[in-house]
């Protein structure tokens, strides 16, 4: 199986997405709803609560997980493909959302100036603009927290008047630095992509971040065939959540797309 890790339901949007690209495969997906939102709280912390999550999906059948969050790919990926990978379960794979992201803006952008938004624990990291640099180091990048909104997208506030006001004044900065790329770091913020790519208008590319997360995860396999034999293909789907189930139901719809049934499970 493939696992599908988040922090709660954003990661649906790039699951989403990789189960249209790839939908032979067996999927598990894991949100921990009772812990969320991981940011805010210190990287040791999100560090050993991806850790738990990852060890569970693994436990589960799972050779691949792909950490569908921006907070946990940004403060825990590398230490757990570094460090706890190669100890605990040195044939599995973990891969994140931020680097394939980083590959594709700089190889789409024109002028060299890239934005990104994101919440303020994937900002303050400064994993986009790391992972960017990384691939060219001449790179301008803005980066803006956006705090409020993963609040008024759970709240299902999409078309209020007051989400697209402070969408805007988020905005304003990126626009007035003249990038050519805006990269979506958070996993809520698809659902708002149609008012965003409003805002920034024809000359700033609003990169799609799931399909190319899901592209990148095509791709990779195709490069690693002796991961790819080891990987269900039953076409199943099953959804896990560590807070009440209705409650994640409920929620996750809009993120999915269609109806959502989950179990709930426990983490140690």
């Amino acid at each position: 199986m493939i696992g599908i890790f988040d922090s709660g339901i954003g990661g649906l949007t790039v699951f989403k997405a990789i189960r249209k690209k790839l939908p032979n495969y067996s999927y598990l997906y894991l949100g921990d709803s009772a812990r969320t939102p991981y940011g805010g709280r210190s990287q040791e912390t999100i560090f050993n609560f991806t850790r738990e999550a990852v060890d569970y999906l693994f436990k589960a059948g799972c050779q691949l997980v792909i950490l569908a969050c921006n907070t946990a790919s940004a403060e825990a990926l590398r230490r757990l493909q570094r460090e706890w990978l190669p100890e605990n379960y040195p044939d599995r794979r973990i891969l994140g959302v931020i680097r394939p992201v980083a590959e594709e803006a700089s190889k789409l952008s024109k002028t060299g100036r890239i934005g990104v938004i994101g919440t303020t624990a994937t900002i303050a990291s400064g994993a986009y603009a790391r992972e960017l640099k990384g691939q060219q180091k001449n790179l301008v990048i803005i980066e803006k927290a956006c705090p409020l909104l993963v609040p008024l997208i759970e709240e299902g506030w999409l078309e209020k008047r007051e989400t697209k006001m402070i969408l805007k004044k988020y905005l304003r900065g990126i626009k007035d630095f003249a990038v050519d790329i805006l990269i979506l770091g958070c996993t809520h913020y698809p659902l708002l992509a149609k008012e965003i790519k409003r805002i920034c208008g024809k000359k700033i590319n609003v990169l799609d971040s799931a399909s190319i997360v899901a592209e990148k995860t095509a791709d990779y396999l195709n490069r690693h065939p002796e991961l790819d034999q080891l990987l269900e293909k039953n076409k199943t789907v099953k959804f896990l959540t560590t807070d009440l189930a209705e409650k994640f139901n409920k929620q996750a719809t809009a993120f999915w797309g269609g109806e959502v049934k989950s179990e709930k499970v426990t983490l140690n």
